[in-house]
Formats: structure tokens, sequence, C-alpha cells
């Protein structure tokens, strides 16, 4: 029964099933504060006015969280979260990674709106 167990461990051993709890220092938090302001700016210079983007920071047991997403004028918003690993942020996302996320999350907001308009659109000049 014993094995069966996700807390069974020895006493002061990270139990399994319980992560390892992970404390970033004031200047990983502003690295991926500032990461994540990146990705926010490079989405919104993506897109026309009327789009919202937004951002959410966490800090779990599982370690930071990031999120951002964006909320079209019309349909579904779509979001991006990821958890980097420590490495990660003391070494600085890379660049390209933000500029992928950044591109996709504009054209997954640009797709629910063409989703949500259809075929339906008269053009308004020629």
């Amino acid at each position: 029964m014993n094995g069966n167990n996700p807390y069974a461990g020895a006493p002061g051993v990270v139990e399994a099933g319980r992560p390892e709890e992970v404390d970033l220092t004031t200047d990983q938090k502003d690295a991926l504060r500032q990461a994540v302001a990146t990705i926010v700016t490079r989405t919104e210079s993506y897109l026309p006015d009327g789009y919202a983007v937004g951002s959410e920071l966490s800090y779990g047991a599982n370690g930071p969280q990031a999120t951002v997403a964006v909320q079209p004028p019309i349909g579904h918003a779509v979001s991006a979260g990821f958890s980097p690993d420590l490495e990660d942020i003391e070494a600085g996302l890379d660049d390209e990674d933000r500029e992928e996320v950044a591109r996709g999350l504009a054209a997954s907001a640009a797709d629910q709106v063409m989703s949500a308009v259809g075929d339906d659109l008269e053009p308004t000049a020629r």
C-alpha cells in the first residue's frame, strides 16, 4: 500500500508527487517580466486597434508561469502560456521564441475575427 501513496518518502526529502518549490530572485522576476512585456508589445505591433493584449505572471509551487492573451474585437480570446526553467530565465528568453509567440498570437487572434465574421462581408470600396 505504501508504494501506491504519491506522498511516500523519507523525511526531509522532496516527496513524490510534490514538486520542489522554486524561489526567484528579484533580478530573475524582473527579467521574466521584461520578456513577457516584450511579447505583449510585439503582439500589439502586429494587430490593429481594437485588440486587447494582456499578460499575467504567477509564481507557484511549479515555478513561474507566464500567460499572454489577446481578446479580438469579435470572436474568442486566444492565449499562450509557458513555464520557463531557471536556466532560461538566467540566460534570458530567446528573442526568436518571443517573436514566434507574438506572431502566433496575432495570427490566431486575426483568425478568430475572420472565423466569427465569415464570408458575409461586403467590400466598402474597390
